[in-house]
């Protein structure tokens, strides 16, 4: 009897979930009012299942709802809205009410109009990440007590990190236990399987669901009736990889490299480990090889050291080991490593490519250790050289180092940076004279954690643990050793020869201690070469783990160098990069980049959506760095749009120094956008205290831009104190234009014109004021900086010069001549009262009509008046006629009578 049996498909029936089916029924109970059950498990386990068993249970509608096919922003809440709207039109609706500031729950909740609904969501963990974002916050919200709201039934992979819902449950599924398994086969069968085929069956399937359907349905019916032996072994590699191919595709290819490392080195070990049992006369033709019992059950745990070791070697990256770990996917206990899912391990094996098996081994694959016994042969039987020889017992310092250095790598992606500087810090300690090349990658990214957090003691302490290095890394960590405690003298020759050094090699590493050398010099022109370099090496090498980092690294200098253009776009690069690798530090950093160039640009809601995002992350996680850049750049928006006060309030921890202050190497950077603030807020004292700080500073030479932002603060700080000719600050003023010419930052240089611009319009020099103001409005024109342009052309209108054909020249004529008549009294400076008493009307009145000329000539104030203003068709000239006379007299009656 041959052919291929009749298996059965399970349905929605289930097997030892009981507790599973109390879950969905308390979430599905008619007196409920919504709520959201997690159901997590691994590959085949019956996640899918269950959800269909729930849907069909459910007295109400319905919605299965599966993963979308591809990974796009927003890819898995159009999936969603698809199934639930009735038509195109409504999910199109849907979508865009979820990606407002309603928020996904108001669009569920306008597709569904309350009802009890159950919403079954499958393999939330092949969702993109803006809608499991929208998803968790709606899950998130409170919903009004006895209110029926959706009930949301969500499945996803073990492995997922659950988004923290208030009240949410979780069930985890298990393996079916024997009598589970064996009913399940039963069901599978038509006819039944004979019984030592069940037992076989059952227990090389080792209780998993999914593994015993795909075994079962590969047998035919001669072997399930026993009349033909079954394969060796039943579950082989075609089982596993109907099972966890899919799983294993989608992991992140770092991640499948480097379980591809483990499961060589624990086949290694397995083959070395039968090899010692033939060596010593206990060989088990049952227990050898692939199609034995054991070698079915997994395989061995392999020492981290061996891993570590292998993967280096084979240019594996090692960063997501951590992660796999705290995942589940691997345990690690006593120095070892195994897979938690044996099925898993023997499933990378099988759909590993050839040519990585080969590349591994070739590379390094852990080398054969000899056993006891043959150790104590050969050692003629010393008991005391049974132990484990020298080079593997010199082996677990290096073990520890590495360890430590994957946990700091995982700490700098995304969790406290000071966690980190601790973790490489050891790491570093323990490889250097194992590992130096490994030792220094430790100690600069010890050195990297600590700046980001804005910790000088720290950044030392990283740079003096390598205390035997030499060539150039020893100029490197002298040279920011001797910047650090400010002793430039000694920190130039050192940094100039990393830049020059570093600066010429293709190793990305290298690259970014030589561009951060630049960035400490001042030469941010260098810094940003330097950093495009690297960034195209990483991009060269694949090198996905890194290239988030040398896109940080590349929009900060490109930051410094005033091109903010240039930052905004790698900084965006930067954050898509960042968001596969899950690396939210360095994702916090390029918000706070992108905050900085919104504030230049004057998008105010751009900068407290990026500002917010950045300190989201960088308060919990100590970067003390991302932080400051967020908070200058809300203070910047705020000094903008006139709040000076609000920005100077804002600015002021940010300048002052300590450890509440902002981050020591932005500190002074921010003085001079302080002082502006403080100046304009009446502050004069704490702006001229910052002012002596920072002159201090600017004559180092380590900011291009500083001279000129120095005399810039000097101009605002004379304001207050000046004669009637005001020499000194227009002395400064002067000065700071000058200087600006040669530093090459166009915004800033802009910024100083238009300041004193505005100093010569209020010193009553319209004339003098209109060429800065000209210069400064084009300036922000070309680079897009809306909100400043703006404060630019009403300062130039002012003055009564063009503004480009802005103004609304026709709506002159639409005023009454009453309101024009004020209007010129207003334009040549003229008070209320003075205009009251020339034209015998009250000065409520002159108010009421100047009301209504700004609203008609489209303007926000007096001082604009002179740009719009028509001429006297009375009056031969513009500062002549019989009005102006009028008013000159009426002043002098005044002064003569107070007098």
């Amino acid at each position: 009897m041959s052919g291929a049996t009749h298996v059965t498909a399970p349905g929605p029936r289930l097997y030892d979930r009981a507790a599973e089916l109390a879950a969905v029924a308390r979430l599905t109970a008619p007196a409920g009012d919504g709520g959201v059950l997690f159901v997590t498990g691994g590959p085949g386990e019956g996640r899918s299942v269950l959800l269909a068993r729930a849907a069909d249970d459910f007295p109400g509608p319905a919605h299965r709802v599966a993963a979308p096919g591809h990974r796009a922003p927003w890819s898995g809440a159009r999936t969603l809205f698809a199934a639930l709207a009735p038509g195109a039109p409504e999910a199109r609706r849907a979508l865009r009410t979820a990606r407002g500031e309603d928020g996904l729950a108001a669009a569920v909740s306008g597709l569904l109009g309350g009802l009890p609904v159950l919403v079954c969501l499958d393999d939330l963990h092949l969702w993109d990440a803006h809608s499991r974002a929208a998803l968790a916050a709606a899950w998130r919200r409170d919903r009004a007590p006895g209110r029926p709201g959706p009930r949301w039934l969500v499945s996803a992979a073990r492995h997922h990190r659950l988004p923290d819902v208030p009240g949410a449950e979780t069930v985890r599924l298990g393996r079916l236990g024997p009598d589970g398994a064996q009913a399940l086969l039963r069901d599978l069968c038509a006819p039944p399987p004979a019984p030592p085929v069940v037992r076989r069956l059952v227990e090389e399937a080792a209780g998993h669901p999914g593994v015993l359907v795909s075994a079962v349905r590969r047998l035919g019916t001669a072997r399930l009736a026993g009349e033909a032996p079954l394969p060796e072994p039943p579950v082989d590699g075609a089982v596993l990889t109907e099972v966890y191919g899919g799983f294993l595709a989608h992991l992140p290819a770092d991640a499948r490299r480097l379980l591809t490392v483990v499961a060589l080195a624990g086949r290694t070990e397995a083959n070395r480990t039968e090899a010692s049992r033939t060596e010593e006369g206990r060989t088990d033709a049952g227990r050898i090889g692939a199609g034995g019992r054991e070698a079915a059950r997994g395989l061995p745990g392999v020492a981290v050291d061996a891993v570590l070791g292998g993967a280096r070697a084979a240019g594996v990256p090692v960063e997501p080991l951590d992660g796999l770990v705290a995942d589940g996917l691997l345990c690690r206990a006593d120095g070892l490593l195994r897979f938690e899912d044996p099925f898993l391990g023997r499933a990378v094996l099988v759909s590993a490519p050839a040519s990585r098996h080969h590349g591994v081994r070739r590379a390094g694959a852990p080398r054969p250790v000899r056993t006891a016994s043959a150790l104590a042969r050969g050692e003629r039987h010393r008991a005391d050289r049974l132990g484990p020889p020298a080079a593997v017992r010199a082996l677990a310092p290096t073990a520890r180092g590495r360890s430590h250095l994957v946990r700091g790598l995982a700490a700098l992606a995304g969790g406290p940076v000071m966690d980190a500087h601790e973790a490489l810090l050891r790491a570093a300690e323990l490889l250097r004279d194992r590992a130096p090349a490994e030792a220094s990658d430790a100690r600069f990214l010890a050195m990297e954690a600590a700046w980001a957090g804005g910790d000088v003691a720290a950044c030392l302490a990283a740079l003096d643990c390598g205390g035997d290095a030499g060539g150039t890394e020893r100029d490197f960590l002298d040279g920011l050793g001797a910047a650090l405690t400010v002793r430039l003298g000694e920190a130039r020759p050192a940094l100039a020869r990393v830049v020059a050094r570093d600066g010429a090699e293709d190793d990305p590493r290298l690259l970014l201690r030589a561009g951060s050398a630049a960035l400490v010099l001042g030469d941010t022109a260098a810094a940003a070469r330097i950093h495009a370099r690297a960034l195209a090496r990483a991009r060269a090498e694949h090198r996905t783990a890194l290239l988030p980092r040398v896109l940080e690294h590349l929009a900060y200098a490109e930051l410094r160098a005033g091109r903010y253009s240039r930052a905004a776009r790698t900084a965006r690069e930067g954050l898509r990069a960042a968001e596969p690798v899950e690396q939210p530090n360095t994702a916090a950093h390029q918000h706070a980049v992108l905050a900085l160039v919104a504030s230049v640009t004057g998008d105010g809601p751009a900068v407290a959506e990026h500002a917010g995002l950045a300190l989201g992350t960088a308060r919990p996680h100590g970067l003390v760095q991302a932080a400051t850049l967020a908070e200058w750049a809300l203070a910047r928006d705020e000094l903008g749009r006139g709040l000076a006060a609000q920005a100077a309030a804002r600015l002021v921890p940010l300048v002052r120094p300590g450890p509440r202050g902002g981050h020591f190497a932005l500190r002074m950077l921010v003085v001079p956008c302080f002082v502006e603030a403080a100046v304009a807020s009446g502050r004069t004292a704490e702006a001229r205290s910052a002012a002596g700080e920072y002159a201090v500073w600017a004559a180092q030479g380590l900011d291009g831009p500083a001279p000129a932002l120095l005399a810039r603060c000097r101009a605002l700080l004379a304001q207050g104190e000046e004669g009637e000719e005001g020499e000194e600050a227009a002395y400064w003023f002067g000065e700071a234009v000058r200087r600006h010419d040669g530093c090459g930052n166009d915004f800033e240089r802009a910024r100083t014109l238009l300041a004193y611009g505005t100093w010569l319009r209020r010193r009553r020099r319209p004339g003098a004021a209109r060429e800065p103001l000209r210069d400064a409005l084009v300036t922000f024109e070309r680079a897009a900086a809306d909100g400043w342009a703006d404060h630019a052309r009403s300062e130039l209108r002012a003055t009564g010069g063009a503004v480009g054909g802005t103004a609304d020249r026709t709506a002159w004529g639409l005023l009454t001549p009453q309101q024009q008549r004020i209007a010129r009294f207003a334009a040549r400076g003229a008070t209320n009262r003075e205009i009251a008493d020339r034209l015998a009307l009250s000065p409520r009145t002159v108010d009421h009509h100047l009301r209504g000329v700004f609203a008609r000539l489209g303007i926000r104030s007096r001082v604009e008046l002179p740009g719009v203003a028509g001429p006297d068709p009375r009056a031969p000239g513009q500062d002549g006629g019989t009005e102006a006379k009028g008013l000159v007299s009426s002043r002098a009656r005044r002064s003569a009578g107070s007098s």
